[in-house]
């Protein structure tokens, strides 16, 4: 795994990111060729002909790729427009609304309270958010006294945990999956809303039904929104705050937020998809699960910390047991996770198996991805790191992801 290499990366990164989080370097060398590293030059040269006709075809705007391997950039590549209408080229400094890759920070945020003996992730989470205490089960009958759906509600068998939170088996749900009596009670009451604080959304999702009973069910939903807030309560602070001091300032990401400043608005990647938040309206809503902007380069640097146990340029976000914990599988038994040969760990989708998986890959490699398109995976047997940024319609982002990992996967030549 990546953090049994953390000398190796260490003294590679070391010689490269001084202790200024400014981006004086860049967080890798590039190396010579992909060949170096043990990968394929003609296989790069594959994905960016099949980008390129995406781009062509109007499926993908625009498009940053990037693969590292062995301490060094293996291959990177732009194409397509920031704004295509504009026929403004991608820079390599462009912002992407990064929506669900963000779940991981909140998941390293709450982890860092754990390694200070602030927070378990046995604690329930009604600890730190007593409104969550009151939040019933609501189980559906399909065919009511009037011939219609109803939903009758129970308690559940046991308190919501942290560990439910940051493995998403908390009985909490996403608004947008679904049209259950649950669904339309999430979509009735409008969560979220982006003008909400984050103490006013877990008010009002308090106030929801659960789908299950906590940790009976793996189920994607607004659990990481929740674990934002119980960051919030322990350190007396917004989640934007603890973020910035605690991760993205240390890392160097300087180009990582909630918003987006009007200095950097001409950096944005514009896809005209409806639906996609504004960056640059400022929310009361610092969506732990889904709210920030990012670049490719910011985005590196936090899983170049991950691959090196925790650490990156002298500076120690995580320790590396940490960082194993958080990439083992957490659910076991418990139903529910729709990949097969996956699991799920602390904040990130854990390889299980090499088999029954549809795409390639090693066992205890690690990834997520983002509602607009991005997607970021670390294999710690390849010592490898792959990310795609894009901004795409909901309709292709799967396609394009797929191929993308699969596409890499074939360039490892050795």
């Amino acid at each position: 795994m990546f953090p049994s290499r953390p000398i190796i990366l260490s003294l590679a990164l070391s010689a490269i990111l001084g202790a200024s989080a400014a981006h004086a370097e860049a967080p890798l060398p590039q190396a010579k060729t992909p060949e170096e590293v043990g990968m394929s030059s003609a296989q790069f040269k594959r994905i960016e002909a099949v980008s390129q006709a995406h781009v062509d075809a109007g499926v993908l705007p625009g498009v940053h790729m990037l693969v590292a391997r062995k301490a060094k950039i293996a291959w990177q590549a732009r194409l397509g427009y920031r704004d295509r209408e504009a026929r403004d080229a991608i820079p390599a400094d462009a912002l992407f609304r990064i929506y669900s890759m963000t779940k991981p920070v909140t998941s390293v945020a709450a982890m860092m309270l754990v390694e200070e003996g602030r927070l378990q992730i046995s604690d329930p989470v009604s600890k730190y958010l007593p409104e969550i205490a009151e939040m019933k089960v609501g189980t559906e009958d399909p065919i009511g006294p009037e011939g219609k759906p109803t939903l009758t509600l129970a308690a559940p068998t046991r308190q919501m945990t942290v560990q439910d939170l940051l493995r998403h088996t908390s009985g909490l749900t996403y608004e947008v999956f679904g049209n259950s009596l649950v669904h339309q009670a999430y979509k009735e009451a409008k969560i979220p809303n982006r003008a909400w604080t984050n103490a006013q959304f877990v008010s009002a999702l308090s106030k929801m039904p659960l789908r299950f009973s906590p940790g009976t069910r793996w189920e994607y939903g607004r659990s990481t929104d929740v674990l934002g807030r119980v960051v919030e309560v322990i350190e007396g602070k917004p989640l934007g705050e603890v973020f910035a001091a605690r991760i993205l300032g240390p890392l160097g990401m300087t180009d990582t937020a909630f918003f987006v400043a009007p200095d950097k608005a001409k950096r944005i990647v514009q896809p005209k998809v409806e639906g996609y938040f504004d960056p640059t309206e400022k929310p009361a809503f610092e969506e732990g699960g889904a709210g920030l902007i990012s670049t490719m380069e910011d985005y590196l640097r936090f899983t170049l910390m991950l691959a090196n146990g925790g650490s990156l340029g002298g500076k120690r976000v995580l320790g590396p047991q940490t960082v194993s914990w958080m990439t083992s599988d957490h659910l076991g038994s418990i139903p529910g996770f729709p990949a097969a040969g996956r699991g799920f760990g602390l904040g990130f989708s854990v390889r299980t198996k090499l088999g029954e998986a549809t795409l390639a890959g090693s066992v205890g490699e690690y990834s997520w991805a983002g509602y607009a398109g991005t997607l970021f995976w670390i294999d710690p047997r390849k010592d490898m790191i792959a990310l795609y940024m894009a901004q795409v319609k909901p309709s292709d982002r799967e396609m394009l992801r797929n191929q993308f990992w699969s596409m890499v996967e074939a360039a490892v030549a050795d």
